[in-house]
């Protein structure tokens, strides 16, 4: 099991005023006070904007950056203390197509890798052709890696993060820049790493729909410090954003609309009216779907129903109520 506690990372710095002096020393806190836990098999979301924290706390997380303070315990071993110990059981894997190189062949490159992690011969050669069949690149192993496609040079990075068998793994935004396809592909395996091989996985993103598709839990993070904590479904009930109601009718009397505004204010709910062409949308927002009482009220009156819709509340909606961005638009990006 990970432990990370009460995290923290200050960058102390002083500004060049000019050539011969510099200015007043600086602070900046890239992370304060971060505390999660992951535990095997168990996929965990770290959200937030660029410049939030989320990177800074995967580099503490795998001894790649020493924090100012807190405490990082990994399966009962000390990162702090024993850093070489930690590369052997957690590693790494980034979006885009960094940190592979490209003259080498997907072969070439995993042996470099397991080279580093001082993997024997044998045991080298036969991690290498089972990573090569996890990520279906059996058959271009001895191809350039400059003459993969973004999806086949994304899959040989999870290879490369897996070539040491780590109990835990850190992906940081790994499906950036990555299309529909393969980017559910990717999505695929990060589901079989946890459930199949139990691997403890925590994930950052700018897309709520992986968050929501893939994460047991969730922390979000915003100006280095955690904000909400909780499954998704924890985070949606906590931001209480409601469900919308869609009821389109042909027409509806001015008697009736009073009606089922007194029955919105019996559910706490709002409703308004919209005359389009040639009929009548009534919406309804609750924080509960409360179609079945507005449908019989409607039947009962004899209203004729040509059809209604329910949107129920997303995560991104409850990161938005949370005002984290503004309007949300340049935060998170949720187009899978």
């Amino acid at each position: 099991m990970l432990i990370a506690k009460n995290l923290s990372k200050i960058y102390r710095f002083r500004e060049k005023k000019n050539f011969f002096s510099v200015g007043e020393p600086k602070e900046v806190v890239a992370v304060k006070d971060v505390s999660l836990e992951i535990m095997p098999g168990q996929i965990i979301g770290l959200l937030g904007i660029n410049g939030a924290g989320k990177t800074t706390t995967i580099k503490m997380l795998s001894s790649l950056l020493e924090p100012t303070s807190g405490s990082i315990i990994i399966d009962d071993i000390d990162v702090l203390r024993q850093p070489k110990e930690i590369k052997k059981i957690v590693n790494v894997i980034t979006g885009g197509e960094r940190n592979i190189y490209w003259r080498l062949t997907a072969r070439e490159n995993l042996e470099y890798f397991s080279s580093l992690y001082n993997l024997p011969q044998k045991a080298r050669l036969a991690r290498i052709n089972e990573l090569l069949e996890l990520i279906d690149l059996k058959g271009f192993d001895d191809i350039p890696v400059e003459r993969y496609s973004k999806g086949m040079k994304q899959r040989l990075q999870i290879a490369r993060g897996l070539i040491n068998d780590p109990k835990y793994l850190f992906l940081d935004e790994p499906t950036l820049g990555l299309d529909i396809g393969v980017a559910k592909e990717l999505r695929n395996y990060i589901k079989r790493l946890a459930q199949n091989e139990k691997k403890g996985i925590l994930l950052t993103t700018h897309y709520i729909s992986e968050i929501e598709e893939l994460c047991d839990y969730v922390y979000v993070i915003n100006n280095g410090s955690l904000i909400m904590t909780g499954t998704p479904s924890d985070i949606i009930k906590n931001a209480r954003v409601g469900v919308k109601i869609y009821i389109h009718v042909s027409e509806i009397l001015y008697d009736m609309r009073r009606k089922l505004e007194d029955l919105s204010k019996v559910y706490n709910a709002e409703i308004s009216f919209k005359n389009e062409d040639s009929n009548v949308t009534i919406s309804i927002n609750a924080l509960e779907n409360i179609t079945v009482p507005f449908i019989k009220a409607l039947m009962d009156a004899n209203v004729n129903i040509q059809h209604f819709n329910i949107t129920k509340p997303s995560l991104e909606d409850a990161l938005i109520k949370f005002s984290l961005g503004g309007n949300g638009n340049e935060v998170f990006i949720s187009n899978y």
